[in-house]
């Protein structure tokens, strides 16, 4: 948990020791790879603390407080560095609520999941459901989202595609900040990946699972903001099919 709020912690620093302007593809996929470290620490200290029985209230709030930082703010600090608005100006004023609402959206977030799992704790069922699904997006895929979007449009693979000006890509940046912060408060269900389970009924199955890891293995390496920012987006586009499909369904449907 120390080390995934250090990587956001120094996320933060170094964006901070750039000039305006200076932020290029390299230097936000350096910080995107720092990040993703920082979801890799938060994956993995859950799982270790399971695994030896070392669970406890100290470790859950810690968590919630490295996640803030990490994946609440340094999204935030990385998005307003990356995008050279004149201070003072309408377009900054955009922007900077854009990031507050979003660094806001995702402490209420981990607010109510400290409250819903304190709840839990004598009730198995709801425990239980809990760990189908998460209620609202989750700060990590939200953070995933924001910052593999705006290394997407800073990427060299979009701009031989297109090219947006600095109030368009201000605006569009903007707009997936306060979408993400609304998922992030909102009361839709989105899947849980650790409860995820997939049944392997022939070889074909393998092989195409492995074919597909290999793709996406090789995209990450040749294409890495496009691929991220696809997987990221993903996550968050079925949770929505999903939630309109049991709104049209009902909400007893399977």
């Amino acid at each position: 948990t120390a080390f995934g709020l250090s990587c956001g912690l120094f996320v933060i620093f170094k964006m901070n020791m750039i000039g305006i302007g200076e932020v290029n593809a390299q230097v936000l996929t350096a910080v995107t790879g720092i990040l993703l470290l920082a979801a890799f620490a938060d994956l993995l200290d859950g799982a270790i603390a399971r695994a030896i029985k070392a669970e406890s209230d100290f470790g859950g709030i810690f968590d919630s407080l490295a996640d803030a930082i990490s994946f609440g703010v340094a999204p935030s600090v990385i998005i307003l560095k990356s995008l050279s608005v004149i201070p003072g100006t309408q377009l900054s004023f955009l922007v900077t609520t854009a990031a507050i609402i979003f660094s806001l959206c995702g402490v209420l977030r981990l607010v109510r999941f400290n409250v819903n799992a304190l709840a839990a704790k004598g009730d198995e069922n709801l425990a239980k459901a809990q760990k189908k699904h998460f209620t609202g997006l989750p700060i990590p895929a939200a953070a995933a989202s924001a910052v593999s979007l705006n290394l997407f449009l800073f990427s060299e693979d979009f701009q031989s595609m297109a090219h947006l000006s600095p109030i368009a890509e201000a605006w569009v940046l903007s707009l997936a900040l306060i979408l993400l912060g609304y998922c992030m408060i909102s009361r839709w269900k989105f899947p849980s990946v650790k409860t995820l389970e997939i049944r392997v009924a022939s070889f074909r199955t393998v092989f195409l699972t492995v074919l597909a890891a290999v793709l996406i293995f090789y995209g990450i390496l040749h294409y890495f903001a496009l691929v991220f920012m696809a997987l990221s987006w993903s996550y968050v586009i079925i949770a929505w099919t999903l939630a309109v499909i049991r709104l049209l369904a009902g909400r007893k449907s399977k």
